[in-house]
């Protein structure tokens, strides 16, 4: 069970949105927070990504250089520029360019140009996953001089379909872009040095651990206690339960019934199963009994649930 894909599947309310940034120098772009996670990706030349006002005093001006990619956890609002002094504007109509396979928008001056892919992906953030909720503001990976490779590779794809369009392209930019969320948390994690000894980082990779989320993920229907998970841990009731609370941050069994109720939250947004169907592959083995879980975890009736997340 591929844990990391699970998580951000469990997030993923919408396909990212993207557009291709070019600006020469003089230019500045203020962008507002969105509601998701944001991203830039540098096609070509050198920018600065510089914080808002009333941003956390250790985030600082980044400067970024080609092939650098940039997640922003919260989707919180920031300003590209040519050079952290110069004055930011907000993107005006006329600035914007339809297009295929992405639209662009086109600001600044007639010097340098520098040509970023950006956008955001639409994760669930009033209930994210511990695992991403354990991560940075802030995530800046250096692509250049051989470091994550099929990071490097993804983002030199998306630089070869975007400057030369050709039959296919609107079809395999958006995969890609999809696909660059993984490549950059992958990326992030396993950079994470084995020394931190806790969070997610850790836990993907701990013996004991690891074996329990992959149960837990790959049958959360299944009747799982502390004792049927700490054998599959090789380790005794109690050694398992403070390790497991000590990496993730909360008890095996509560972890168990977060992620059946996110896993019977993402069946009510994307598929039309009953609700006896949804209960039986949450782990409940009657309907009102589910029922009234999902409402305590989520303040509405599944029923309810469903019809809202589809309205909206």
């Amino acid at each position: 069970m591929d844990i990391l894909t699970e998580a951000l599947s469990s997030m993923r309310t919408g396909l990212p949105t993207s557009v291709r940034t070019d600006g020469r120098a003089p230019w500045g772009l203020r962008l507002p927070p969105v509601a998701g996670a944001g991203f830039h990706v540098v096609l070509y030349g050198t920018c600065w990504l510089v914080p808002l006002e009333g941003a956390p005093p250790h985030l600082g001006p980044i400067a970024l250089s080609p092939g650098d990619v940039v997640f922003l956890r919260d989707g919180r609002g920031h300003i590209l520029a040519d050079h952290p002094s110069t004055p930011a504007e907000v993107e005006r109509p006329e600035q914007f360019r339809p297009g295929s396979p992405i639209a662009a928008v086109r600001l600044g001056g007639d010097g340098a140009l520098t040509s970023l892919l950006c956008g955001n992906y639409h994760l669930d953030q009033g209930r994210p996953h511990p695992l991403v909720k354990q991560l940075p503001e802030v995530i800046h990976l250096q692509t250049r001089h051989g470091r994550y490779p099929e990071l490097s590779a993804a983002v030199q794809l998306l630089g070869m379909e975007l400057e030369n369009p050709r039959i296919g392209s609107v079809g395999i930019v958006p995969t890609l872009i999809d696909s660059l969320l993984l490549y950059i948390l992958r990326a992030w994690l396993e950079d994470q040095p084995p020394a931190a000894g806790r969070g997610w980082a850790a836990a993907l990779g701990d013996p004991a651990v690891a074996p329990a989320l992959a149960a837990i993920h790959g049958d959360p229907s299944a009747q799982w206690t502390v004792e049927s998970l700490a054998v599959r841990s090789g380790l005794s009731r109690a050694a398992f339960a403070r390790r497991f609370a000590a990496l993730i941050g909360e008890p095996p069994m509560a972890y168990l019934t977060r992620w059946r109720m996110t896993t019977a939250a993402r069946l009510l947004r994307e598929s039309d199963n009953p609700l006896t169907a949804v209960a039986a592959q949450a782990g409940y083995g009657s309907e009102f009994a589910f029922a009234k879980a999902f409402k305590r975890e989520y303040g509405l009736a599944p029923g309810g649930y469903r019809r809202q997340t589809r309205s909206a």
